[in-house]
């Protein structure tokens, strides 16, 4: 790749380079985000299970409606901090929010053995909102620095990427869970684990991080240049960038935006309804034991790993060869994100016991195919305003993560006998039709170009930057 500058003369990309290095170190940061995430999903089985091998551990005669509250704690806080969590990291950028945010996360998780010992699931049901207020700001933080960092043409790679710490970070808790639940450390150990792995990440995010190119400086000059160069629109190189005043109003009156959120909610709602209640689902329902259960509920992730990279391969293909535009492509892969999960979801609420061959390969389908949808909507933020992409991912997480709240609620209300296949059906249904409309939505009324209040009042878009796509 080359970018011509004014003076003719010509920068090439480094193969790999320091935007690379960014990256890696988000895809770790993120992974390590969710794996605080989570792992009350993995060591909850173990810490409620009257058979559990290791008796050195107390066990929790927790309801399912308290399981529920607890799994859904983190987003209480979570979502509250979104939008100020988006306004710090455009103000000081973003690495030292998503510093603080998942380091200090992390270290609460180091205390939350400590803390059910002392006040049972009340005060873990405290620490899990404190983590969520703690991680307000990190998905913000990553838009704010992937647009200071990625050029328009290695977003959907690159930026795909980077989000594939989501799956990483499950996966990671998942398969660890079992082996470290049955070891000496016992259940408290799920939470050691992900609270170290934060805090290493944090070292060396604190060491190579950095909020642009211009304050990193480890990188070669002539990278630097060739970023620099290729930034061409107003939210890389205009001054007046930091001290912009974010135009609320018309953010939450433009209906490409609108429509991006309703997407994010549904897809929230569909993939934390996955992610929170597969181990329970896997235990009551298929009869998997702690070990079997956690091979078996981190195989669906492992299959998102591996597809994201197929999808961003394929995405970059079909678009440098003009197969499709990048609106299409958005469309096209949130479709397959959304709507190919459909059938396999509804047909889980069907599986027996006998059956948890046929229902490992239907969540292998839904949960790996579902990772499609980040060359969707995931990135569209940054499409319709580089220079707002924080505040946006921070608005719509917002409204996304009540939807992430309200789904283990739900699960609460509508399975109040775990071993109930026909309540779990209600739940499965619900996710599809939560799929079903956010993309039918997001294919009608989603778009890619760059919308007006993006810029400054006195800029005036030039056509090449009116008809651009993201890309």
């Amino acid at each position: 790749m080359e970018i011509e500058q004014k003076d003719g003369n010509k920068n090439k990309a480094p193969l790999f380079g320091a935007r690379h290095v960014q990256c890696i170190l988000m895809f770790f940061g993120i992974s390590a985000a969710f794996a605080q995430r989570v792992n009350l999903s993995v060591a909850i089985v173990a810490m409620m299970d009257k058979n559990f091998a290791n008796p050195d551990f107390e066990e929790y005669q927790w309801s399912e409606k308290t399981k529920s509250y607890l799994l859904s704690s983190f987003f209480w806080g979570y979502f509250v901090t979104q939008i100020p969590g988006s306004q710090l990291a455009r103000r000081f950028g973003g690495k030292i929010t998503l510093l603080l945010s998942i380091v200090l996360s992390g270290v609460l998780a180091l205390l939350t053995p400590l803390s059910v010992r002392l006040g049972d699931w009340q005060l873990l049901f405290g620490l899990r909102l404190c983590q969520g207020l703690l991680q307000g700001s990190s998905f913000a933080s990553v838009h704010t620095l992937l647009s200071k960092w990625i050029l328009a043409e290695e977003r959907s790679s690159l930026g795909t990427f980077c989000y594939t710490g989501l799956a990483f970070g499950s996966v990671l808790m998942m398969l660890v869970s079992g082996w470290i639940a049955s070891s000496t450390l016992g259940w408290p150990g799920i939470f050691y684990f992900a609270g170290l792995f934060s805090i290493i990440w944090g070292f060396a995010w604190y060491f190579f991080g950095a909020n642009t190119p211009r304050e990193c400086k480890w990188m070669s000059e002539e990278e630097r240049l060739f970023i620099e160069a290729a930034m061409v629109t107003m939210s890389r190189s205009d001054p007046e960038h930091a001290t912009m005043k974010t135009p609320w109003l018309k953010i939450l009156t433009s209906l490409p935006f609108l429509v991006l959120l309703l997407a994010q909610c549904a897809y929230a709602w569909g993939f934390w309804t996955m992610m929170t209640e597969i181990p329970s689902y896997m235990k009551n329902i298929l009869k998997q034991d702690i070990q079997s259960n956690a091979i078996m509920s981190s195989a669906p992730y492992l299959a998102n790993i591996f597809l994201t990279f197929v999808f961003c391969v394929l995405a970059s293909f079909l678009i440098k060869h003009g197969y499709t535009s990048v609106n299409a492509s958005r469309k096209l892969f949130n479709t397959l994100g959304y709507w190919v999960p459909i059938v396999p979801l509804i047909l889980l609420g069907y599986m027996r016991a006998d059956q948890s061959e046929l229902a490992l390969a239907l969540l292998v389908i839904a949960v790996g195919v579902n990772t499609a949808g980040n060359l969707g909507f995931l990135i569209n933020h940054i499409d319709l305003s580089p220079n707002f992409a924080g505040v946006l991912m921070g608005i719509a997480n917002c409204a996304a993560n009540i939807m992430s709240l309200l789904a283990p609620l739900a699960v609460g209300v509508f399975v109040t006998d775990a071993e109930n296949v026909e309540q779990w059906r209600i739940v499965f249904y619900i996710a599809s039709g939560m799929y079903f409309v956010g993309n039918l939505l997001f294919i009608l009324f989603g778009q890619t170009t760059i919308q007006a209040w993006n810029y400054p009042k006195r800029h005036h878009p030039q056509p090449n930057e009116r008809d651009h796509t993201g890309i």
